[in-house]
């Protein structure tokens, strides 16, 4: 099952079924976040209660995105209580692009990286046994809900950033039951935008680099996605494809199982407050940077994986910072 978080003509927020061109609209729940407390409190399971909640309402899918009023397919109503972050150095096939990006100098193979070393501590001992602990992923914090942005929206790039590129990814999306316990309630694509010239400068810059805003959706997957999902990023200019490749990700083409990036990020306890729902981008394979592509202002970014339905597209805006060098003031 898929499903989706809108808007509908009335303004009213919705969560919907993705049914072919069709959404089918739930009854008694306005958001995401209503239907998994809800499902929780009768210990239906996600995709049950969705069933039972199933009416015969429908609206055109594609009226919808056309109309911008496709959310994201999972918030918090207090921004705060949204957590957003993600795992790196978790895909087979981003080991060269990653060691590529994050040499000092060109051609310079006298010492591994520590990307490489990550990569190979993650094929050798990142995908234990069920319910025994594996080999830590690299981590970084994005920020929480405000950072996200709807599909469809353009991603701001803020006026002291170096750069914009994509990054894309499969993102876990989890709400903290009252017993503290991380309930998972499925999967969306993610674009987990990142300034990589900031990164490639000094990988100590790495947490500034991720702190800019991302998006995921426009569907929720309900339940754990294939093993093996093969997905397509496309950059448009004015309209045109200027680059474009196909990406491999799911647990088959991970060298961190799923449960495991999701154990090393929910073992922290101070994370899991009740009714909090968390962001996790789960790592990419490539992207548009290591082949020395430059997003620019006004560029589209399209990532597409079949078995998550409809494709993530955003574009990119300029935007200049609220907050200026000496702007913090004595009280």
């Amino acid at each position: 099952m898929r499903l989706i978080q809108y808007r509908d003509r009335k303004d009213e927020r919705r969560v919907g079924i993705v049914n072919g061109s069709h959404i089918q609209a739930l009854d008694q729940v306005a958001t995401m976040r209503e239907l998994a407390l809800l499902a929780l409190q009768r210990s239906t399971g996600l995709e049950r209660q969705a069933q039972l909640l199933n009416t015969d309402q429908s609206e055109d899918y594609a009226a919808i995105l056309a109309e911008a009023r496709i959310l994201a397919p999972l918030d918090h109503p207090d921004p705060a209580h949204c957590r957003v972050s993600g795992a790196g150095t978790t895909h087979l096939g981003s080991a060269t692009t990653r060691d590529k990006m994050h040499r000092r100098l060109e051609g310079d193979e006298l010492d591994k990286t520590d990307t490489q070393l990550m990569i190979e501590w993650g094929i050798a001992g990142g995908r234990p046994a069920p319910g025994e602990v594996g080999v830590q992923p690299e981590w970084f914090y994005k920020g929480d809900g405000s950072s996200v942005v709807a599909p469809g929206q353009p991603l701001p790039r803020p006026d002291f950033a170096l750069d914009g590129g994509e990054e894309p990814e499969i993102v876990g999306l989890y709400l903290i039951d009252d017993q503290g316990c991380p309930r998972r309630l499925g999967f969306a694509i993610g674009n987990e935008f990142s300034d990589h010239v900031m990164e490639r400068r000094n990988y100590l810059y790495q947490g500034h680099s991720k702190l800019r805003h991302c998006s995921f959706g426009p569907e929720l997957l309900v339940g754990l996605p294939p093993a093996h999902l093969v997905g397509m990023t496309r950059i448009r200019r004015k309209g045109r494809v200027i680059w474009e490749q196909e990406f491999l990700t799911g647990q088959d083409n991970m060298c961190h199982s799923i449960e495991n990036l999701e154990y090393h990020y929910f073992k922290y306890s101070h994370l899991l407050h009740a009714g909090d729902v968390h962001v996790h981008f789960m790592g990419a394979a490539n992207l548009s940077f290591a082949y020395s592509l430059r997003t620019e202002d006004g560029d589209s970014i399209e990532i597409s994986i079949p078995d998550f339905g409809a494709p993530l597209v955003n574009g990119i805006a300029h935007v200049t910072s609220v907050f200026r060098a000496g702007g913090v003031k004595p009280l």
